[in-house]
């Protein structure tokens, strides 16, 4: 049997993980049957603290594109609705898809957006991970 999130059961981690329990209700609460692979996309780490989120969108403008933040969830959605194809063109083969979209990522709190741009059928979100001082690393003085 496969592991997944839906297969574990998250009281298993109670005795060892102390106020992660809105981080468990957010794993556990995400919707893994309603995702598609529509459109395709990269998460690269370009270092310790700094990650880009591309998506293949070729055949939308950035007018058509909404990148929204609310609440630790990154959403990347079409503004358009479903395009009919123009029954004044003789169609052989249609394979380029211009349907709409939504997908959803989450973020965890120390990671900020930092921009987004669209060049060449590419969005690329650019994300940063601020670490804030009372969770850096701290020796303790023992008395």
């Amino acid at each position: 049997m496969q592991n997944t999130i839906e297969n574990y059961n998250k009281n298993r981690f109670s005795p060892f993980a102390v106020g992660f329990d809105e981080l468990f209700e957010r794993l556990f609460e995400m919707d893994a049957t309603g995702s598609t692979s529509y459109p395709p996309y990269n998460i690269i780490k370009t270092d310790e603290c700094n990650y880009i989120i591309e998506m293949a969108v070729a055949g939308f403008n950035k007018d058509q594109i909404e990148v929204e933040l609310s609440d630790g969830e990154l959403t990347v959605r079409s503004k358009t609705k479903d395009q009919k194809l123009d029954e004044s063109k003789k169609m052989i083969h249609h394979g380029i898809s211009f349907r709409s979209f939504s997908r959803k990522f989450t973020l965890s709190e120390e990671i900020r957006v930092k921009n987004a741009d669209l060049k060449d059928g590419m969005l690329s979100i650019r994300l940063e991970k601020i670490v804030p001082e009372h969770k850096k690393p701290k020796l303790i003085s023992i008395k």
